[in-house]
């Protein structure tokens, strides 16, 4: 699945050379691939949020899941022990999709700060933020929340696999979705400013969502997750401050 994404993503990238990134080709009259895989920004159908949404949606597979594999896998070796005992067991996909269902709310709500931004005339043709005092504030944000409470607490939650499971635990397939969404609601509670942050760089820079993707791993699985969390909040913090100094 996170393989797939992330084809996805390059073929979504790759095709775009030639375009304007409003979807409109440079080489008329034609258009190529792109006007499929990238929605005209500049008309906002319902067929561009539909794209845009899917867009995301898959963005958030590549991202996401490689960080949940390690409570995906200990549900998966909780059940196959209660196969080997003869005890009803669940498939590890009904909680997969719980998990997914959770981030897929979230792209859309991603899709629609996008729209705002884009009938605001505040994203670049890259889909970046336009405005520096836009990407200094998303900055200094990710950099506070990073230190606070609430992401402390759901980043517990995301490093605690067997906690997580011996807490939540619910029997059945409905069981199974309502952990599934139980643990993306930790993910996405720990996630989601880091998320906006690739609206700094361009929502389609796959470095930049390869660097998050990586450093959201790291905050879940490395030892001193929380070490991590606050030394990132106080450089994203220095660079927002910076990005302001810069503008007076």
């Amino acid at each position: 699945m996170v393989v797939l994404a992330w084809l996805y993503l390059f073929h979504t990238k790759t095709s775009m050379p030639g375009m304007d990134m409003t979807g409109m080709s440079m080489d008329m009259p034609g258009m190529d691939m792109s006007s499929v895989a990238m929605p005209h920004l500049q008309e906002w159908t319902h067929i561009t949020v539909l794209l845009l949404f899917v867009m995301w949606a898959v963005m958030m597979i590549a991202m996401m899941v490689p960080s949940a594999t390690p409570t995906v896998f200990a549900f998966l070796q909780v059940n196959q022990r209660r196969k080997a005992a003869n005890r009803p067991y669940v498939p590890v996909t009904i909680f997969l999709l719980g998990y997914l269902a959770v981030w897929t709310a979230f792209s859309g709500v991603a899709t629609l700060a996008q729209w705002g931004l884009h009938k605001a005339a505040l994203l670049s043709p890259a889909m970046a933020a336009t405005s520096p005092v836009l990407n200094g504030v998303l900055l200094i944000a990710a950099g506070i929340f990073q230190w606070t409470p609430l992401k402390l607490a759901c980043l517990k939650g995301c490093r605690s696999p067997l906690s997580f499971l011996m807490s939540e635990w619910r029997e059945g397939a409905a069981g199974a979705f309502v952990m599934g969404l139980k643990h993306g609601a930790y993910c996405v509670g720990c996630c989601w400013v880091l998320m906006a942050l690739l609206f700094v760089a361009g929502v389609m820079n796959l470095l930049w969502v390869a660097v998050i993707a990586l450093f959201v791993m790291a905050e879940k699985m490395l030892p001193k997750g929380e070490l991590i969390a606050r030394i990132s909040g106080v450089a994203l913090i220095l660079a927002g401050v910076a990005m302001a100094v810069h503008l007076f």
